[in-house]
């Protein structure tokens, strides 16, 4: 299942997890393809059930995305906590090379939450 969903806080949700479905691949890419699409300030806040992974050509089009997206989503997003079974800090480390904003692994939604709101932007 994929979702992506935004809050009164300006967090920005997205959920790629069980149960899973055969069109989740494309449910991701096109919530990739939305978050690009932001104009306004955000956090970001990814939940992973950590069950599957992307085709080649779904990482082929997340590479392409993240090149695209580089600039503005660096200047959009404030913040990004990542919730994901297994998750190490060398993975962590990836995303730090590859965007300019704070970025940190959670082991959970209520912890990540609150690493967000910590770098909520002042209104």
């Amino acid at each position: 299942m994929v979702s992506l969903d935004s809050d009164a806080d300006g967090i920005v949700t997205l959920r790629f997890a069980p149960p899973y479905d055969d069109n989740d691949e494309r449910a991701y890419l096109d919530a990739l393809a939305e978050l690009g699409r932001r104009e306004e300030p955000f956090l970001l806040l990814t939940i992973f059930g950590g069950g599957r992974k992307l085709s080649q050509a779904g990482e082929r089009e997340q590479a392409i995305w993240f090149k695209r997206t580089r600039a503005q989503f660096g200047a959009l997003c404030g913040a990004c906590a990542i919730v994901r079974p297994g998750a190490t800090e060398a993975m962590a480390d990836v995303f730090r090379r590859l965007w300019p904003f704070p970025i940190s692994l959670e082991t959970d939604e209520a912890a990540a939450r609150a690493f967000l709101l910590k770098h909520r932007r002042a209104a």
